[in-house]
């Protein structure tokens, strides 16, 4: 039975965005992410991660290190009754320096190779799935894999909507203040 999904981006969605976070303890969760998260538990919908790593590609991080912040971002959010589906994430960046991440790719957003993986392994609902982030690449993404994307106001996002979105051939279908205000508007 297909279930619908939420393809949430990590840094800046779900914790505060702080450039690459090349060490654990650069890893603070939002406030509501947890509960954002339990929300889509409890109403059946897959709770997915889809994220660009590109540091460890330029050599700022080791792969270990994204699993080891995975790991603690499963660990936080456990505590306030939730659980992730899938953590999808691109390591790959063109040009960088440790191989054979240094390379182009659909998986790196805005391509949709993180939702095709998602797909592959998860019978999805996608007439009710959305994409919630803090970038334009993410509504990007959303528009290319023809999901809603919903733009959130932490991260990159307020900057975002001012800057990049009045230009912007791609645009959400809801601006929400955070990740559990996103979760709210969709279960709402």
């Amino acid at each position: 039975m297909k279930k619908p999904a939420v393809f949430m981006d990590r840094d800046g969605t779900v914790n505060e965005q702080m450039g690459y976070i090349n060490h654990l303890d650069r890893f603070v969760l939002l406030p509501g992410a947890g509960e954002a998260i339990r929300l889509l538990n409890d109403a059946g919908y897959l709770a997915i991660i889809v994220s660009n790593q590109s540091g460890v590609a330029r050599g700022y991080f080791p792969m270990d290190l994204v699993h080891r912040v995975h790991d603690k971002m499963t660990s936080l959010i456990k505590k306030d009754g939730a659980t992730l589906d899938r953590i999808y994430f691109c390591p790959h960046y063109p040009n960088g320096k440790v191989s054979p991440y240094g390379t182009t790719c659909d998986c790196r957003k805005p391509g949709i190779g993180l939702i095709r993986k998602a797909r592959e392994s998860f019978d999805i609902d996608m007439e009710n799935a959305y994409v919630i982030g803090d970038r334009c690449t993410d509504i990007e993404m959303a528009h290319k894999a023809d999901l809603k994307g919903i733009l959130v106001k932490t991260g990159y996002g307020k900057g975002d909507l001012e800057y990049v979105f009045p230009e912007f051939p791609f645009q959400p279908v809801h601006v929400a203040e955070d990740l559990l205000g996103a979760v709210k508007w969709i279960l709402g």
